[in-house]
């Protein structure tokens, strides 16, 4: 594949180099190979399942170390909430009230997404923002048709000239209503949550991974909120922004794999996913990263619950994490027993769901020390799985690799083949979801950081197919953050109950228990 000159400025210019594109072309021609499932992780075959004693023992652990390490929280949270309100602005397109009643529109159309947001209207924590509008403006609202009402409550929703949530970051959008009529952002929710367990000697330190042109909004809703937010707390808010860098953006190609070029002959290049956003973690530096999801929480009286099982999973991670460090600290003396070396291999088998090697037995000391040491001195990442209730997305399985070692992996049902009916049934038979709920060890036994990148398992990508102007393309997406970008660190997956996992999908998901104040 050759480029022009022009292409090769432009590659230059992202911080790519002609090699890497030529490898991403490369991928699109052989296709990526599906991941191979061998089995579901279960309760007692991968995950662990709490009880009052254990999650009593774990928060006992964090909480009496916790004024002594460094904390933080990472929220991606890039992004416009366009497809929040997916069905409104099909709404919007669709209905001619001139034409039709509201009524008849929903039941020939079937919109039990739009009958259930005109049920739940007056709930929503924009109503009165919405209604403000609707009234400061010269449309005589009370005149209106049902139908016209309609259109015109979403109309100011959405529409650019007016408040534009479509096209507005999901962190900043009214998430929750209190009853002191204080209106909150999934962006402040976050920082409530954090004041409870991401927080150590009255300071929290929080990371979103935005979109560079919310900057100034992100900035301007922080200093708003600061002085509320940290007089409830008592604690002092630290908050830093980064954004998805160019230089993880991959080409688009056609569908015979070559180049796509927009109309001005310029080659297209997109965004390559949350797996994009490694780079971003890895600018981290603290003893424990807090992982979740913007859209992910929840209305005050539930955050004491939320933040328990948060405290649970950095207890377990400190406790396992001593252990691991002691074992590579004994791994560097002279002389190791061999039944020590047992012990560790036990150790790696029962707490890090390691699959050691059938051939270990046979290794000579000094090759088994060095195996152990391989596999213990990686990352170790903590996650909360919820039992599986239909949600689309990810889940935890074990996985063999290329070359046959089997690990505990996030799969998407995307990287499974599911024309091969033994995969399929695989998958079917999960018994949890992946909720995003992660707690992250990213220093080694020295206390140095990990390079994150050398964690990752490149072949884990993703090939989508895409439209641009009405012209089909194919477009690669990045091993996933907490998929193949994380494929190598060491994980431990911990049943943690549905009320941790809250995320705001559609605009209705604001009408749940979860985001409304009893």
């Amino acid at each position: 594949m050759s480029f022009t000159e022009s292409d090769i400025n432009q590659i230059e210019e992202k911080g790519l180099t002609i090699e890497q594109v030529q490898s991403q072309i490369n991928l699109f021609k052989t296709g990526i190979p599906f991941t191979q499932i061998v089995e579901a992780a279960t309760i007692d075959n991968g995950i662990i399942k709490l009880n009052d004693h254990t999650i009593k023992t774990h928060i006992s652990k964090f909480d009496s170390n916790r004024e002594n390490l460094s904390l933080i929280k990472f929220v991606p949270a890039s992004g416009a909430a366009t497809r929040m309100f997916k069905f409104l602005f099909k709404f919007l397109k669709e209905y001619d009230p001139e034409k039709e009643s509201l009524n008849a529109f929903i039941n020939k159309n079937k919109l039990k997404e739009f009958s259930l947001f005109r049920v739940g209207l007056e709930q929503f924590p924009f109503y009165k923002m919405v209604m403000d509008r609707i009234e400061a403006s010269e449309v005589d609202y009370a005149s209106l048709s049902s139908g016209e009402k309609a259109r015109q409550f979403v109309n100011t929703m959405l529409h650019e000239n007016h408040l534009n949530f479509g096209n507005s970051p999901k962190g900043l959008l009214p998430f929750h209503q209190y009853k002191n009529n204080h209106i909150s952002t999934a962006f402040e929710e976050h920082l409530y949550e954090a004041a409870l367990y991401a927080s150590d000697k009255n300071e929290a330190r929080l990371h979103f991974t935005i979109s560079e042109k919310y900057k100034d909004r992100f900035d301007e809703e922080f200093k708003n909120i600061e002085e509320y937010v940290e007089r409830i707390t008592g604690i002092t808010f630290h908050i830093s922004f980064s954004y998805q860098q160019e230089s993880t953006d991959t080409i688009a190609v056609t569908l015979d794999d070559k180049p796509f070029r927009e109309d001005d002959g310029t080659l297209l290049f997109r965004p390559s996913g949350h797996g994009a956003l490694l780079k971003n973690l890895d600018t981290l530096d603290a003893d424990i990263i807090f992982v979740k999801n913007i859209d992910n929480v929840v209305v005050k009286q539930y955050k004491e619950e939320v933040a328990k099982y948060k405290k649970v999973l950095a207890g377990i991670l400190l406790d396992v994490q001593e252990k691991a460090y002691k074992y590579l600290k004994d791994l560097e003396a002279n002389e190791i027993s061999e039944d020590y070396l047992t012990t560790i291999a036990e150790f790696l088998t029962r707490q890090l769901n390691v699959r050691i090697s059938e051939e270990f037995e046979k290794y000579s000391e000094k090759y088994k020390i060095e195996y152990l040491r391989e596999k213990l001195n990686r990352p170790i990442r903590v996650c909360g799985m919820v039992k599986n209730e239909g949600e689309p997305g990810g889940g935890p399985f074990w996985v063999k690799d290329q070359n046959s070692n089997i690990s505990l992996q996030i799969v998407e049902s995307a990287q499974i083949n599911q024309k091969n009916k033994e995969q399929k049934n695989i998958l079917k038979n999960a018994t949890h979801f992946n909720p995003v709920d992660l707690v992250c060890g990213v220093r080694n036994y020295k206390g140095e950081k990990f390079n994150l990148e050398d964690f990752v398992d490149h072949k884990a990508a993703f090939i989508t197919m895409k439209t641009k102007v009405g012209k089909d393309l194919k477009a690669l997406e990045l091993p996933g953050l907490w998929n193949g970008s994380m494929a190598f660190w060491n994980t431990i997956f911990v049943e943690v109950p549905i009320i941790t996992f809250n995320p705001v999908k559609t605009v209705n998901d604001l009408l749940k228990d979860t985001h409304q104040i009893n």
